[in-house]
This record gives structure tokens, sequence and C-alpha cells, in this order.
């Protein structure tokens, strides 16, 4: 059994973790027994965690939010990442939290153990930011929305649209960024289905509502998700080529967001491209620079022929044009 200093740093680590509890949850992972997990609680409180506690079969414990922001527990893989990430944030895609996540690098560096301070001071030394060429969103907003994913809270929101402005109602699933965008992907309560949305699209913060049960999400892969469904979606043509490299390599050349890649075997991937006019396919999938065979569709092979004829005319390795 865990000394009692211990069992509370134990406690409060497991309230961060996981937004509910209840007290027979608690109690196992503590290997206590539920009256000793009300007394922890209770110590947790006049320390100054704000822990809430809901009556009933259902009911249980949460960490809430308190007048002042009490310590928060990091383990040393999560105290780097978090580092990482304010560094990252500093020169981001996310709006208006630059200079608050230098202040906060900071904050955390002074507190770091010598053996973690020298990893972030080596990362602030050795790396470069570049400026962001992605699109920016509001910090609340996202904020907002990341929180409505953890919680199982209804989000509504101004949405601008291919079709215009409209007005979302949904059940938020998670956050994906390709690297230029966030995109969030969620259940459309109106239409009835799955939808993604362009995080910078959403007008103002978003409003919470009612909690909902988690459904089925639409793929194990959010991020493959969001990759298929902006690359390829949208588009008329769904062009498919197998491309005689590995999925390492054919990633490093193209854009998560303008491509969907599936591992075939250690040796080809399969690209999957949207298009509006196949003919641009050829040249473009050529600036890779690996083989490729195309699986469809029939019209893009086609295209490719004319291409290709038209190129070795070009180079002077076929013969006149025809009818020329």
């Amino acid at each position: 059994m865990l000394e009692t200093s211990a069992r509370l740093l134990k406690l409060l680590s497991l309230l961060q973790v996981r937004r509910d509890w209840t007290g027979p949850d608690l109690a196992e992972r503590l290997r206590v027994d539920v009256r000793t997990v009300r007394r922890d609680v209770d110590k947790l409180r006049n320390l100054g965690y704000p822990v809430n506690a809901t009556p009933g079969v259902s009911g249980g414990y949460q960490l809430g939010p308190g007048a002042e922001l009490p310590p928060l527990l990091l383990d040393d893989d999560e105290a780097v990442a978090v580092a990482v990430g304010l560094r990252t944030a500093a020169n981001g895609t996310v709006s208006g939290i630059e200079e608050t996540s230098v202040r906060a690098l900071a904050k955390l560096e002074q507190v770091l153990p010598s053996r973690l301070r020298r990893r972030v001071n080596a990362l602030q030394a050795h790396t470069v930011a570049l400026p962001s060429r992605g699109v920016q969103v509001d910090a609340g907003t996202l904020t907002a929305i990341a929180i409505a994913c953890r919680d199982h809270q209804r989000l509504r929101f101004p949405y601008a649209g291919r079709e215009g402005g409209t007005r979302r109602h949904v059940e938020p699933l998670g956050l994906a960024h390709t690297g230029r965008r966030w995109y969030l992907v969620a259940w459309d309560v109106d239409k009835a289905d799955w939808r993604t949305f362009r995080v910078d699209r959403i007008e103002g913060e978003p409003t919470p509502g009612a909690r909902f049960t988690p459904r089925e999400p639409p793929a194990e892969d959010l991020a493959s998700y969001v990759s298929q469904r902006v690359s390829v979606a949208p588009y008329q043509y769904e062009a498919r080529l197998i491309m005689h490299a590995p999925y390492d390599v054919v990633a490093a050349r193209t854009s998560y967001s303008s491509v969907h890649l599936e591992r075939i075997d250690d040796e080809r991937t399969l690209l999957t491209v949207g298009t509006s006019a196949l003919e641009g396919v050829g040249p473009w999938i050529a600036m890779i620079g690996v083989d490729f065979e195309v699986e469809g569709p029939e019209e893009l092979k086609q295209h490719l022929r004319t291409l290709s004829e038209r190129l070795l005319r070009a180079s002077g390795a076929a013969g006149p044009r025809p009818g020329g």
C-alpha cells in the first residue's frame, strides 16, 4: 500500500488523465478502500485542488476548474513533450499564443530537473523554426474543440463552407493537423453523417452543449481518415497509383493533405489522389521520382499514353506528329 503522500500524488495524477472516475475505480487503482479514497479527496480539496463529486450509481469524482491553477504532475517524457510543444507553438500555426508560449516555456525550464533541462536547452540551441506558412487558427477555438472532444460535449458553431455560411451542430470526435491546417472530425447531428471541418473556417468560439455517448468512429486511424477526406473525397476523379517505393519514401515526397497513402508491402505504396482534371496527374506524379503503375481509372491511362507520345516526339525519339 502506498504511503499517504505518495497515494495523494497518485490520486492527483489519475484525476488529471481522465475526466470521470468512480470511487471503486480509484480504490482499485490505489489499492485502498472507498472510504480512504473519500478521505484522500478531502485532503486534496484542502490543498486547493477543486475535486468535484457526483452522488449516485453513475456518479464519481472529477478534477474541475478552480479559482487558481494548482500544480500539475508531469512525468519526464510529458515534461519534455510540453517544452517541445511550447517551442513549436511559439512559431506555429495557432495564433495569439506565441508570446504566452515563450513565457510558459521559461517557467517550465526553471523547475525542470537538470537532466531534462539539458534536453530542452539542447533543443532550443540547435533548432531554428522557420516561419509557418500554414493557415492560422484561433487558440481559443482550438482549445474549446479539444475540451469538447475530451468531455464528449456537443458543439454548435457558424461555419463558412463551400456552400456558404451555415450553422453546424456536431458531436466532436477529434482534431487532426496536416502540417498546414487543423481539421475537426465530428458527427453532424443535422445531416446524420460524419463530416470533416476546417477549423480556420469555424467563425468564433464554438458553443458547448449537452453530453453525448460516443459513436463508433469512422476509422481507427483518424489522421489517415482526414487525409482521405481532404485529398480525395471532394474531387470528381479518384486516381489510384501503385508506387514502386516504400511508404516512407513516397510520404517524404508528397503532402499529407494532397494524397492518401496506404502501405502495400515493404517496397510498394498505394497512392490515391483526387483531381478535377486527369490531364494534370501525369506530370505531377512523374515529378515524385519513382516508378509507378496506374490502377485506375482507365481515362488516366489514356492521358498518360498521349502525354508519353508527345514527350517522345519532343525529344526526337519518336516519329512525326500524326497528320503532320
